[in-house]
């Protein structure tokens, strides 16, 4: 089933280049195919990944391959679903080029099939991971919104209305979709965080054993729990709310790729 991930990635291409060239034109046609290619695109992701289950024996996201593939998987559907409740002007143009550039990441990357660790030989693995790696969706497309806000806001900052004006929602929009984006995000990180020290007790004997991985999940944990609080206590909004939406981003990156090649540690698996 292999030969399903470049086709897989050629969708999301095709995707992304209908996506663009709608933002350029802003025809309402062209959107529609580009939902369309998007939505098959995660129909024969969604085969590829349950072909890669067959080929391998478990749940295919314990290498960087498949990990950062599952993350541009759930991205797709996390977007799709969101598009049913939420009306985002050109929110699909900034989550497919980030869904393309992770697949890339993930194609390059070796699609070896190696043998399971044994710390990973749990029941945890499904759960754990995948809710890990859906936070990561949902902050990424935070990131996505956050990006999308300060970008529409230095437009009306400078009164020069260019290309990003009239093709992106309002400053209030795009608040409230950074703070729904981050609120199911921080749910989901809450739970992966709480899954993987129960799979820690059960493998090694205890809940919390500060590796590095654990600590920077922690970091980025906190990153967002301030954004939230602050949010609601002290009026966090808008462009601080947008700005923080970016660092966690590049917090939560750095616990899945950095802390794997630069800090090492017990989780170091998909290294």
């Amino acid at each position: 089933m292999t030969f399903l991930f470049p086709i897989t990635l050629l969708s999301y291409i095709l995707a992304t280049t209908a996506y663009l060239v709608y933002f350029a034109g802003q025809k309402k046609e062209v959107r529609t195919v580009a939902r369309g290619i998007l939505f098959a695109a995660g129909i024969i992701h969604t085969v590829s990944i349950v072909g890669r289950y067959v080929e391998v024996g478990h749940t295919p996201i314990t290498s960087m391959h498949e990990s950062v593939s599952f993350f541009a998987w759930a991205m797709t559907w996390g977007f799709l679903s969101f598009r049913w409740r939420y009306q985002v002007k050109n929110f699909g143009t900034f989550v497919s080029i980030m869904v393309t550039i992770l697949m890339i990441l993930s194609a390059l990357f070796s699609q070896a099939v190696v043998p399971l660790p044994p710390a990973l030989r749990s029941n945890w693995l499904p759960i754990h991971a995948s809710i890990a790696l859906m936070a990561n969706a949902f902050l990424a497309m935070g990131f996505c919104g956050g990006i999308m806000y300060l970008l529409q806001e230095r437009e009306i900052k400078s009164r020069k209305f260019g290309i990003f004006y009239k093709r992106l929602p309002s400053l209030e929009a795009l608040d409230n979709l950074n703070h729904h984006c981050l609120s199911i995000g921080f749910v989901l990180l809450t739970l992966g965080i709480i899954t993987g020290s129960l799979w820690a007790e059960q493998a090694w004997g205890a809940y919390w054993q500060w590796d590095p991985k654990e600590t920077w999940a922690l970091i980025t944990w906190f990153i967002y729990a301030a954004l939230l609080h602050f949010r609601l206590t002290m009026g966090w909004r808008r462009r601080r709310a947008a700005i923080i939406s970016i660092i966690g981003f590049s917090a939560a990156m750095f616990t899945l790729w950095g802390v794997t090649y630069l800090l090492g540690g017990i989780h170091s698996y998909a290294g």
